[in-house]
């Protein structure tokens, strides 16, 4: 239910008998600093989270009066705390991370896993990057963050949108930033979406810059574009299709391969024994969108993991459209399609 104004509105009185308001709480805030980030402009985010799980939503000084049936209600009162604990923290608040909050409210758990445990000696999961710190937005991706942090080599599997090689790069540039490893290595295949480009112009890079692109925006995202652009030109940070892989020996880097579903199976043999000392290595791709050119070539990434599960120091994560960080429809859309199939 949307609100009729965009000004805060005034407590209104509970109705017990009222079918569609079974149960109220309130909550307190005690950094009132924080409330207008909290809210946010016009109480955007209160109108986010109503809409999203039909409750209604009071806002008075430094607290919140929530009101709707009573599992609504807990599921809301889980996600305004969790957005005040990421603010407290100081971690950026969208629409997108306030999304992941209502998502992960049906398992308040995740939550607290997510800021970690002081009594306990649980530290918090996030990546942190020189432009933000990252967190986790779906409980598959707290998995993911952790086998990112352990596992020699990572697959990820999963629809467009669940942040498989966002959080992968973000992985990456923390390394490379604290000296862990000292070169960031990007690739994808060169392979056309449905569709042929034809002749490009311009030189090898100008040729495959376009079927990288995705890489450069999250590598943008993660490090200030003076220091990407200084890193490339010295080497610490390459980016390049996987023909480009081959003969090499990647020692001291952390290795992303995205669209790996593109790869054929001698691609992925070549690519995965390039595996070098002091080396991480994160295979990302969707097994549902291959484009692997003339249809009956079997695509190198589920040939992989077929072989590869369960192999000492190879994780593997799937991800599924519950998993999804973009906007809600996103995930609608994939279970549409999937659905059809």
């Amino acid at each position: 239910m949307a609100r009729k104004s965009a000004q805060r509105p005034e407590m209104t009185q509970f109705r017990p008998d009222h079918p569609a308001r079974r149960a109220r709480v309130e909550v307190d805030f005690d950094q009132p600093a924080l409330l207008g980030t909290l809210f946010g402009q016009f109480d955007a985010n209160l109108v986010q989270v109503e809409n999203r799980l039909g409750v209604y939503i009071a806002a008075r000084g430094n607290r919140i009066q929530i009101e709707g049936s009573e599992d609504a209600v807990s599921r809301a009162r889980e996600t305004l705390t969790g957005m005040y604990h990421r603010l407290e923290q100081g971690h950026d608040l969208d629409s997108g991370a306030i999304e992941s909050l209502i998502t992960m409210s049906a398992e308040p758990t995740l939550e607290g896993i997510i800021t970690g445990d002081a009594a306990l000696g649980t530290p918090p999961i996030m990546i942190r990057t020189r432009k933000k710190t990252i967190v986790p937005r779906s409980a598959t991706q707290i998995e993911y963050m952790r086998s990112l942090a352990k596992a020699d080599i990572i697959f990820a599997l999963g629809p467009a949108g669940t942040g498989k090689t966002y959080v992968a790069v973000a992985q990456a540039v923390s390394q490379l930033m604290t000296g862990s490893v000292q070169r960031l290595i990007l690739s994808r295949p060169a392979v056309e979406a449905g569709e042929k480009l034809g002749f490009l112009p311009g030189d090898m890079k100008d040729k495959v810059d376009p079927y990288l692109r995705p890489l450069y925006d999250a590598l943008y995202d993660c490090m200030p574009p003076e220091q990407v652009e200084r890193r490339l030109a010295s080497g610490e940070i390459e980016i390049a299709p996987i023909a480009f892989m081959r003969g090499r020996t990647l020692a001291d880097a952390f290795v992303i391969l995205d669209e790996a579903q593109n790869t054929t199976r001698e691609q992925m043999k070549m690519f995965l024994t390039r595996f070098g000392q002091n080396s991480r290595m994160v295979v990302c791709g969707d097994p549902r969108q291959v484009d692997i050119p003339g249809g009956d070539r079997m695509s190198g990434l589920a040939d992989a993991v077929t072989r590869l599960e369960g192999v000492e120091g190879i994780d593997v994560t799937r991800f599924t459209s519950a998993d999804v960080v973009r906007h809600p429809i996103v995930g609608r859309i994939v279970d549409a399609y999937e659905g059809g199939e």
